[in-house]
């Protein structure tokens, strides 16, 4: 085995210790990105995106951002994104709470799909310079939650925060009655897909465990 840097462009805490459970200690550098405004651009060069697509694109946006400093030389550069496509629709962060409740009201008793976008940077000084990512898709049932519940839910602040307007592993949990596919890919990043983009560039997940980095 041998150590091999690690750097994750995101500021998500979700993120962060959903690695250092599986043992991987990343230092964490976080992106600049204007999120709606690399949206823009990608549909003005492709055309309007998929939820899928959406969530890739931001992912991309955020590792190309990190990659392209100093801070990152030298090392494997992961950036994610996600996004709930919901009646054909994407949704991230709601914008206030009255968006949240609202979407809420919606989603109450219905499914959605949980879309995470991966993008992977090889900085290694011997590394393959490879730049390319997957997004990893799960199906995610809603508990058909009354108004209350919402309003108490919502007041927590967690729902602001976060794609969807739910989460998993936390307040929201109690809301989600099953999902179909990864369930670390809801929280924001699937370990599997990781592992399949490392194995792609020769690097073993023991190899990314074995790092001692501490996360910055």
């Amino acid at each position: 085995m041998y150590s091999v840097r690690f750097v994750l462009a995101s500021a998500s805490p979700a993120r962060l210790a959903t690695l250092r459970s599986a043992g991987v200690q990343p230092e964490v550098i976080v992106s600049g990105v204007d999120e709606p405004a690399a949206t823009r651009e990608a549909e003005q060069r492709y055309g309007i995106l998929e939820p899928a697509d959406v969530a890739l694109v931001l992912a991309r946006a955020k590792c190309e951002d990190v990659a392209s400093r100093d801070e990152s030389d030298d090392a494997l550069v992961l950036g994610c994104d996600s996004v709930l496509e919901f009646e054909g629709a994407a949704y991230g962060k709601p914008a206030d709470v009255a968006d949240a409740t609202a979407r809420w009201q919606r989603m109450r008793g219905k499914s959605g799909v949980l879309h995470s976008g991966h993008w992977l940077i090889d900085n290694r000084d011997e590394g393959t310079g490879a730049t390319f990512g997957v997004t990893a898709s799960t199906v995610v049932h809603f508990a058909d939650i009354d108004d209350e519940e919402i309003e108490e839910y919502v007041a927590t602040g967690e729902p602001l925060w976060v794609a969807g307007a739910f989460t998993v592993d936390g307040l929201g949990g109690p809301f989600v009655t099953s999902i179909e596919g990864d369930y670390h890919n809801v929280v924001g990043v699937s370990l599997p897909a990781l592992r399949e983009l490392l194995h792609e560039i020769g690097v073993a997940w023991h190899d990314l465990r074995s790092s001692t980095t501490q996360s910055a």
